[in-house]
């Protein structure tokens, strides 16, 4: 089989992957050109375009971007009419995805939607092109199943991919620490690590007692973080994400799939996000949820403290620090009603038997 698969950050990089290392099983004549970073590689993927040049993320970097973006959508529609796959898999990025699938559609190629555009939070009117433009959609959270079924969409659950990279993946630490460590997770776009980063920086003289050390990206050399950090005493580690959570007191996360990540790993969290001004209002005016982290999204409670846009400040995170470190016992319960909700054995090899079974 032929597949062209396209996503648009690392955790969807790294998700794509292990659904391929699945799909090789199954099929040994296995081929594959698609849009991803690292992990793909990892896998033998020649690719078509890394995330490095295609993650843009907010209406504002979105704009300044525009004219990248369009010549990205027209090659990317060509590279698909002469690559001829057998079926295209799109990994969440649905701004960029959605145009993709109708395109497809169009030129009767197969689409399977795997880890569903947040629909449910905003933008609903996305799901005219879904039920339009998708074959199948393959959700990794329980409550979208409900969602896709009563807009008559066809749909799949089959647990959450994380619990895949959890479980396959050895956690490797390089770093010896006599102190116990804080884990600071700024994102995986640039965007995010310019904002977020300098005020998870911020607290560091205040807690002389710990070791914080960054989960880098190899998105961004070891240079540009060192121009954020300056003169901060904080180290980083790359490909070590998963090592340092397992070895961590308590973490700062940028607000995304990492949180989920830290959830699963049993680590106390704050989450953190800011953006542009511009950006930040029309999602405050647009979004449909009460929170913005997974954990809080998925228990429908606040699980995790949320400090967002102006509540991301030093006395915020600290005070919610030390309340996360020294106060973690609800939230380690709610931890482990998290892990019982998501937990169904297989989520990779399952959707790769799907794809396989329906091509």
């Amino acid at each position: 089989m032929r597949y062209y698969i396209i996503t648009g950050e690392p955790s969807g990089d790294i998700h794509a992957a292990n659904l391929l290392k699945e799909l090789k099983k199954i099929d040994s004549n296995t081929i594959v050109r698609a849009w991803g970073g690292e992990r793909l590689i990892s896998e033998g993927v020649s690719l078509a375009k890394n995330i490095v040049d295609t993650a843009f993320m907010g209406l504002w970097s979105v704009f300044k971007n525009f004219r990248t973006i369009s010549s990205n959508l027209i090659f990317c529609k060509k590279d698909i009419i002469s690559f001829n796959p057998d079926a295209l898999i799109l990994v969440d990025y649905p701004g960029f995805n959605l145009k993709i699938a109708e395109f497809a559609k169009k030129n009767n190629i197969k689409v399977f939607y795997y880890i569903s555009p947040k629909v449910w939070a905003w933008n609903k009117n996305r799901i005219i092109k879904i039920k339009k433009f998708i074959d199948h959609m393959i959700v990794i959270f329980p409550f979208e199943v409900d969602f896709y079924k009563k807009n008559g969409v066809e749909v799949s659950y089959f647990g959450n991919p994380i619990l895949d990279e959890i479980e396959n993946r050895s956690f490797s630490f390089s770093i010896k620490s006599s102190q116990s460590i804080i884990a600071l997770l700024p994102g995986s776009r640039k965007q995010e690590i310019d904002t977020i980063l300098p005020k998870m920086l911020s607290i560091i003289k205040n807690y002389p007692n710990f070791q914080f050390i960054i989960a880098g990206t190899n998105s961004f050399t070891k240079n540009y973080y060192q121009s954020i950090i300056k003169n901060h005493d904080v180290s980083i580690v790359f490909n070590e994400t998963f090592g340092l959570l397992a070895n961590s007191k308590c973490a700062l996360v940028a607000s995304g799939t990492a949180t989920l990540e830290v959830a699963l790993l049993n680590v106390p969290q704050v989450v953190c996000y800011k953006t542009n001004w511009l950006t930040y209002f029309f999602a405050r005016n647009l979004l449909n949820i009460k929170y913005i982290s997974l954990v809080n999204i998925i228990l429908n409670r606040e699980v995790v403290k949320e400090l967002i846009q102006y509540d991301l400040n030093k006395e915020n995170l600290i005070r919610e620090l030390d309340l996360a470190i020294n106060q973690c016992e609800r939230l380690l319960i709610n931890y482990k009603k998290l892990s019982v909700l998501l937990n169904k054995n297989g989520a990779s090899k399952n959707v790769a038997n799907l794809i396989f079974s329906s091509c």
